[in-house]
């Protein structure tokens, strides 16, 4: 699957939305063929001395927030839309889990070859090795992002709580029982009547089920959560922090502009050839070919695309072979290799 570096709002600073939305036809699957045929057009011609790829990667990879994420400052996410960089830590949810998904195996050598960083996008099965915080976790069961449940290695957030089956006994504030398929917690002593069943006694409540979408978890000891026919209470701060621009978030665009200029010019281009390939706009042609103009004296390093140099072995800006010749004489009969 092709992921785009632009996006629909680039559009429209070159073309109005109404423009817009009668080249695409409603199919978004023409962004992705106008893009990637742009994009071939970059890389074909700047690939060879620039840092191209790398810079298109920044656009890439900008995913669209998503609450079971942890964001680290610095990272850039779609938000509403638009382009936001982290400025403060934004922290996921924190589910409960019946089973530890991760194990620290510290007598692994952290240099062995194959050893991947852990990604909170990466999709893992038992037996997988990651490295995180200078540590080798292996993976106990199969889990990730495509899984819908992402585990950060070392991290739990959830305590498991001991639960007997209900008897009429004494019990004390805030224990916790097992009673005909349910879970209760006794929320009040005023009145406690231990004779009497947890379904029938005002004293007792009923644990809840877990849920992602609720985000509101207190760290009282006692905001019991059922999961997985198990009750956990939070030991640390388990809900997900609420993205607010200005607070943690703020506008920044960390694309390279040359990229997204031309290859918004490009994309257009592409999109009108879809529709109409013999009725193409002057407007549209001539952008195309003042991109591709520039494009052709990046490439031949007449200017400055603003895109990092690649650079050989020696830390120097790849250059192309040059051959220096003396002539003798001006008449070339005198100068064989001239002719």
């Amino acid at each position: 699957m092709y992921r785009r570096f632009l996006n629909n709002n680039d559009y429209l600073g070159l073309i109005t939305p109404e423009a817009l939305a009668q080249l695409t036809r409603g199919d978004e699957d023409r962004f992705l063929q106008a893009e990637e045929s742009a994009e071939m057009s970059l890389v074909e011609r700047l690939s060879e001395n620039y840092e191209v790829e790398q810079e298109l990667a920044r656009g890439k990879y900008i995913a669209p927030y998503d609450r079971r994420i942890t964001y680290p400052v610095g990272v850039h996410i779609y938000f509403e839309g638009q382009i936001h960089e982290v400025i403060r830590s934004l922290s996921g949810f924190k589910a409960p889990a019946t089973e530890p998904a991760w194990t620290e195996n510290p007598f692994c050598n952290q240099e062995q070859p194959g050893l991947k960083p852990y990604s909170q996008f990466g999709t893992y099965y038992a037996g997988d090795e990651v490295l995180y915080n200078n540590l080798v976790y292996t993976c106990r069961r199969e889990h990730g992002y495509r899984f819908a449940e992402v585990r950060i290695p070392g991290v739990e957030g959830w305590s498991r709580v001991g639960t007997t089956a209900w008897q009429p006994v004494l019990y004390s504030l805030w224990d916790t029982v097992a009673y005909n398929g349910a879970f209760y917690t006794l929320t009040t002593i005023e009145g406690f009547d231990n004779n009497l069943p947890p379904d029938e006694s005002p004293c007792w409540g009923e644990i809840a089920d877990y849920t992602a979408e609720y985000n509101a978890y207190e760290l009282t000891g006692h905001d019991y959560v059922v999961y997985g026919g198990k009750v956990f209470v939070p030991e640390m701060d388990v809900n997900a922090d609420i993205p607010a621009p200005g607070v943690n978030l703020a506008l920044h665009d960390p694309r390279n502009y040359n990229l997204k200029k031309h290859m918004v010019r490009l994309a257009v281009y592409e999109l009108t050839k879809l529709i109409a390939p013999n009725n193409v706009s002057v407007v549209r042609l001539r952008d195309y070919e003042d991109s591709m103009k520039w494009l052709n004296d990046a490439a031949n390093l007449r200017l400055n695309p603003q895109i990092p140099r690649k650079l050989s072995r020696d830390q120097q800006p790849v250059m192309d072979w040059q051959l220096a010749t003396f002539q003798t004489d001006f008449d070339p009969y005198k100068n064989p290799w001239l002719t």
